[in-house]
């Protein structure tokens, strides 16, 4: 008895398993076409959670930005830290996020 991992959740079971135990998908009548359109719906799911990712990035860049210039916060105070902690944090994360979502482009092709 080997351990295999999942087709549709990734995770590890017994390659004796008629189903998975985790997403309760049936193990025996997959083809070579089921497979690639369960790997197919993974990397669309992962897409679309790396473009959520980016969205909140974008959100927490835009409220610091926002909030530093409309509330005229002034240096030093914890509004102005807040406010630039966001805007630096939001930016990164959008940026780390945008190279992730274009490896998984790459990954597909």
């Amino acid at each position: 008895m080997a351990v295999i991992h999942c087709p549709a959740c990734n995770k590890k079971i017994s390659d004796k398993a008629k189903s998975c135990t985790h997403c309760n998908i049936e193990l025996q009548g997959l083809d070579r076409d089921k497979m690639a359109s369960i790997k197919k719906e993974n990397k669309i799911k992962q897409q679309q959670n790396l473009m959520n990712h980016s969205f909140i990035a974008m959100l927490l860049f835009c409220g610091g930005f926002l909030y530093l210039f409309w509330q005229n916060a002034q240096p030093g105070s914890w509004e102005y830290i807040a406010s630039m902690t966001s805007t630096i944090l939001g930016f990164v994360l959008y940026l780390v996020t945008r190279v992730r979502i274009i490896l998984v482009k790459r990954k597909l092709k």
